[in-house]
């Protein structure tokens, strides 16, 4: 029978706060197949000052959680692989060092660094005028930003959960509040979990509408990896039915859309919609693999629930960062206005929850990458994908 203890780090209500906190396999007396340490401290000095972090260690997986910019995940390392991307930033940055408003609504660059982010929850996409309409049905302008709040936004509450089992499993719980007056109230619960051990971490989030009135939502988890997941001959390998590209510069790629090059300084991003098989039950995933074969990063998530996959590509020069974005979403990242005019954007009712699951797997064994290929072969089932040679008036506004 398993057994489960908590312990809070982080309650605004209680005006609980813990500067520092240790938790291992050492401390806690219960069996476990490897040591595991869980660690929480504040970081001091440049863009970080004032940032809490949670390093976690499964004795496989090491990760790095960061309850001060939404409960994102900030690194990882698995089998001497590191996960996330070499930044221009310098962070993890605090929120109150991004103007998100600055350079016409992208000042959310000035805080992207993170190997795992969420876009939202009232919007994402890049900036846009919208129009707002109070709780008296009053309308007026409103200019939302790059990629909305959700990022940027300190956990309210934060715990930790270790479970006993065989293997044992650790979880990191936050609490995540957007909302003003007048405007929406959403809650996001999330528990980031993983098995000692494992070479997996399970993001599971709840959102929520607190007000008493209908809400719109969207969200979008933008994945960013770089060497030495994603390098030259790198390829993802996903059950793709549909691919379009964003613009006409990206589709002056589409020959090598599921391909990757080298580091050139200078260039100009790409963006790719995807749309993905699944099983009978909504289940899908993607690959990204590097050109040996023997490295792997593997997203799963389910279609039901994370319905559109953006492919971001941005091969520049290492240090203007070389990365690409796997980003399973309820939307795709255009303006929310479009969005919202092809039936996109979700609408909560008061009380009304969404659920969504990301799962990370990491595979550095040749016969490891390879399982995770047949899985995606028998999603396709001898179906090869569309390749559409241009933007899609469906997908992208063109």
């Amino acid at each position: 029978m398993s057994d489960k203890k908590t312990w809070t780090l982080t309650n605004v209500d209680e005006r609980t706060w813990l500067d520092s906190f240790d938790l291992s396999s050492d401390i806690i007396a219960q069996a476990s197949p490897l040591p595991w340490t869980i660690k929480k401290r504040t970081l001091h000095g440049g863009l970080t000052d004032g940032v809490d972090v949670i390093e976690v260690d499964n004795g496989a997986f090491f990760f790095t959680v960061v309850p001060t910019r939404g409960m994102g995940l900030w690194r990882g390392e698995y089998d001497g692989c590191k996960l996330g991307w070499r930044s221009p930033v310098k962070g993890p940055v605090n929120p109150a060092f991004v103007n998100q408003v600055d350079c016409g609504g992208l000042g959310w660059l000035q805080g992207f660094d993170e190997w795992m982010c969420r876009c939202g929850l009232a919007s994402f996409g890049p900036p846009v005028k919208d129009v707002i309409v109070d709780d008296e049905g009053n309308s007026s302008e409103a200019d939302l930003t790059l990629h909305g709040r959700i990022a940027n936004t300190p956990a309210n509450r934060v715990e930790l959960e270790v479970t006993t089992g065989n293997p044992p499993v650790l979880t990191v719980v936050g609490v995540v509040e957007e909302a003003m007056l007048f405007f929406p109230q959403l809650r996001l619960t999330t528990r980031i979990s993983t098995e000692v051990g494992s070479n997996r971490i399970t993001v599971s989030d709840e959102i929520v509408n607190l007000k008493d009135t209908p809400a719109e939502f969207e969200i979008l988890y933008h994945c960013n990896f770089g060497p030495p997941f994603m390098a030259a001959g790198s390829r993802l390998v996903s059950p793709t039915r549909r691919v379009a590209p964003r613009d006409p510069l990206s589709g002056e790629g589409m020959a090598n859309v599921f391909e990757y090059g080298p580091p050139v300084p200078g260039f100009v991003e790409q963006v790719y919609w995807h749309s993905l098989a699944s099983d009978a039950d909504g289940n899908s995933l993607i690959l990204l693999r590097n050109a040996d074969g023997d490295r792997g990063a593997v997203l799963r998530f389910n279609v039901n629930e994370l319905p559109c996959f953006t492919q971001w590509k941005n091969t520049a020069a290492i240090s203007e960062g070389y990365v690409t974005g796997l980003e399973p979403g309820t939307a795709f990242p255009n303006p929310k206005t479009f969005e919202r005019s092809r039936g996109r954007i979700i609408t909560l009712e008061p009380g009304e929850r969404y659920h969504a699951d990301v799962t990370v797997e990491v595979h550095t064994t040749p016969d490891g990458v390879s399982s995770v290929e047949d899985e995606v072969t028998a999603l396709l089932d001898g179906v090869d994908p569309e390749i559409c040679p241009a933007p899609l008036p469906e997908w992208s506004v063109v």
